[in-house]
């Protein structure tokens, strides 16, 4: 929808303006001339961008922008809307410059020819090749209007299951960094002074002691190359999570950590799921929903274990079958695909197995943080107690012997 403001004239003479929503100019004339207003002048209002947005960093497309953009898309096709003046007008009322201009170049695409799904192909930073293929087969049934609404059903229930798991995770690493930080200044600021006390009234200091004053002096005294050693490990990790054999080893032992590998495990069997359930729904042949489902999965070891799937596939086997020789896939989804296949029913069954697991990452994701924010408040607790407990302990011996 766009806006226009307008100046018109009603049956006494007396001057009106205001302003209108409407999907193009024509029917925005015709809703002001069924009020009984004679039209003076109309024209769309320009489009009011943040500032923030002219920053490279706010000027983005986001999950939600490619959400509301489907699901305008589906309400202009139900009304009949051409696929080039449907692009134009979500162009011309974009959130962000970039977001304008992507959709700009998509319906000059369109006026030049390309269908659609070409036309989206060329912006692959913005739709993936899993929506691009969406479209595609959308194209070929001519069902483009249920295609985008099921694209914004699917991409709001991917984005809320992947915040919820990552919200999860933000709570027990903010608590993490808390408890460095405040252990980092007692050993480097507080610890100091009291351990100068200590040794000037030349008592005895127990083991312990000595160990956290034999810590606190390492530290100040090396500080900077701790912090260049991390650094250099933080860019390490980065640079081999980046080849292929170093993603699918962090990925792996993401999977191993205790409560939160099982989330990740769940968040992932939900997006395969959802992905093949969505494609085939669409008219997507399950071996392409395979290979582009491996390519949009976001790990490296089910991508690993989709692509082989889709070679035993291609090589005649059925997918139940393909899957059962990957432990990562459990036997439930190898089960329920038996008989999906043997009922000529995939997609339902691929759907209901979704939903099955966003419900299992819902629970364990409630789950955790019910169980980890006292355990981390303890912990952060018995941390800072015992580091005081083995400062002041002496402290208050020698006040004793006073």
């Amino acid at each position: 929808m766009a806006i226009f403001s307008y100046k018109a004239v009603d049956a006494e003479g007396a001057e009106r303006a205001g302003t209108i929503d409407a999907v193009n100019i024509d029917i925005a004339i015709a809703a002001i001339q069924r009020r009984g207003l004679i039209i003076s002048s109309i024209q769309p209002e320009q489009q009011k961008i943040s500032p923030l947005s002219r920053i490279s960093f706010f000027d983005r497309v986001t999950n939600a922008d490619i959400v509301m953009v489907s699901r305008q898309i589906t309400t202009l096709f139900e009304a009949q809307v051409s696929a080039l003046h449907a692009f134009r007008l979500l162009a011309s009322e974009a959130r962000t410059p970039k977001l304008a201009e992507k959709l700009t170049a998509v319906s000059n695409d369109i006026q030049s020819g390309s269908s659609i799904s070409a036309a989206l192909s060329r912006h692959p930073d913005v739709f993936s090749l899993f929506y691009i293929n969406m479209v595609k087969a959308g194209e070929e049934t001519g069902k483009l209007d249920e295609t985008f609404s099921f694209l914004a059903d699917y991409l709001d229930r991917n984005y809320e299951i992947t915040q919820k798991a990552r919200n999860a995770l933000i709570y027990p690493a903010f608590i993490m960094m808390t408890f460095v930080v405040v252990m980092g200044l007692m050993m480097t600021l507080v610890i100091p002074n009291l351990a100068s006390m200590l040794s000037e009234v030349g008592q005895d200091i127990p083991i312990y002691t000595r160990v956290v004053i034999g810590i606190s002096n390492f530290l100040v005294r090396y500080i900077l190359l701790v912090l260049i050693l991390v650094v250099a490990a933080g860019i390490f990790m980065y640079r081999f999570s980046r080849t292929e054999g170093g993603e699918e080893m962090l990925s792996r032992a993401r999977m191993q950590v205790p409560a939160i590998g099982s989330i990740y495990k769940k968040l992932f069997l939900s997006r395969i799921t959802d992905n093949l359930s969505t494609m085939l729904k669409s008219g997507v042949q399950v071996l392409r929903g395979l290979e582009i489902t491996g390519s949009v999965v976001g790990d490296a070891v089910y991508k690993k274990v989709l692509t082989a799937a889709a070679t035993d596939v291609k090589g005649g086997l059925p997918v139940s079958e393909a899957f059962r020789k990957h432990p990562e896939i459990p036997g439930i989804i190898v089960a329920m695909l038996k008989i999906g296949e043997e009922t000529g029913n995939m997609g339902h069954i691929l759907e209901t197995m979704s939903r099955f697991y966003r419900r299992e990452v819902n629970i364990a994701v409630d789950t955790l943080v019910g169980l980890i924010e006292p355990f981390m408040i303890v912990m952060l607790a018995v941390g800072v107690a015992a580091l005081l407990a083995s400062v002041l302990l002496p402290i208050y011996n020698i006040a004793a012997g006073f």
